[in-house]
């Protein structure tokens, strides 16, 4: 005879909050992407510098996003 997993376990108790934390990461980490890229995009650089850029934080997502902050194209 097998016992029953906890009520908590069975319920997904404790597992929720790390579900919503990152879901909520992911997002803003979407958000920032599409800002960034938008400000790539409407930026006065080259168009190879704008290409560049783009592959740069779609192939490195979270540090290609702070190089893009500190050294990307301005205005």
């Amino acid at each position: 005879m097998v016992a029953a997993p906890p009520r908590w376990l069975a319920t997904g108790w404790g597992t929720s909050m790390s579900i919503e934390v990152s879901g909520l990461l992911g997002l803003l980490h979407l958000v920032l992407t599409v800002y960034a890229m938008v400000k790539i995009v409407q930026s006065m650089a080259g168009t190879g510098s704008k290409v560049i850029w783009i592959v740069v934080i779609l192939l490195l997502p979270v540090l290609g996003l702070i190089l893009w902050w500190l050294f990307g194209p301005k205005g």
